[in-house]
């Protein structure tokens, strides 16, 4: 007997989602020099270059353009795939498509001109949101993949952020996994007692809802008491925790040093009139 149309779709969108979760814990599990960094240094660097980031005014192209180089190092320093964090940006850019699309339509004040054609201030501010788009969240997907969302939060906690939000945070994140097979293991059931089709419609995805949240209050409950044997006090506990070394500090300055450059300098500017002076 076949299952229900997009019943099994479901199932694969679910358990496909679950596995992408996964994966980015996977790739923290790595042995690189940036793996390897204290993650406290890594969280403060990648917020000091995401402030910076969006420091910029709102028609601000070329200054952002050095700022590439930080992920970029991230990613090839770590081992990354660059494909699938590709595929998780895409994901995301319809928001930032959302927020600048309509600039153009209200900001129409020619800025500059490109070989003859005038060039609105709007379309200058879009690219200038994508692109910080892309700078931002790809170092943030890069941030995970080299650190582990565990890690993060830890670091966060060491840092000084309120332990309930860290630990809530931390929380979340892992048992999006078990809400994920808990939904995954209803909508099977479901499909292996829906003959012919039957049982469709709103009243049904509301009792699997329904079923789905009495389920989640009883696991809760249970991962509760769980936690409260075996000592948890509020702390998060992560067995690898060292102490910054030279690595770490030299990583801190160098990067902090570029940003502070890249800031304050135009350098693509520099570049090319120094690379037209030599020329000429």
């Amino acid at each position: 007997m076949l299952l229900p149309f997009n019943c099994e779709d479901i199932i694969s969108k679910i358990e496909s989602t679950l596995f992408n979760l996964g994966y980015m814990d996977l790739l923290s599990y790595q042995d690189t020099p940036v793996h390897r960094l204290d993650s406290r240094i890594k969280l403060i660097v990648t917020l000091c270059f995401l402030l910076t980031v969006i420091s910029f005014d709102r028609y601000e192209i070329s200054m952002l353009i050095p700022f590439i180089f930080y992920p970029i190092y991230i990613i090839a320093s770590a081992n990354l795939p660059v494909a699938y964090l590709f595929k998780k940006v895409l994901y995301v850019s319809p928001f930032a498509l959302m927020i600048g699309i309509f600039n153009p339509f209200f900001d129409d004040k020619i800025i500059i001109t490109v070989f003859g054609i005038g060039i609105t201030g709007g379309w200058v501010s879009f690219f200038s949101i994508m692109l910080r788009f892309v700078l931002t969240v790809t170092t943030v997907l890069a941030l995970i993949g080299c650190t582990g969302f565990n890690n993060i939060c830890y670091a966060m906690n060491r840092l000084g952020a309120p332990k309930v939000f860290s630990i809530q945070l931390m929380f979340l994140y892992r048992y999006i996994f078990v809400l994920a097979e808990e939904t995954a293991r209803v909508v099977r059931a479901r499909n292996l007692r829906s003959f012919n089709g039957k049982g469709k419609g709103v009243k049904i995805y509301g009792a699997i809802a329904g079923s789905l949240l009495i389920r989640t209050i009883n696991r809760a409950q249970r991962i509760h008491y769980a936690m409260i044997c075996r000592g948890f006090n509020g702390d998060i506990k992560i067995f690898k925790s060292n102490n910054p070394g030279v690595a770490d500090i030299a990583f801190f300055i160098i990067w902090i040093f570029l940003f502070i450059v890249f800031r304050i300098f135009n350098v693509p500017e520099l570049i090319g009139g120094s690379v037209l002076r030599l020329i000429q």
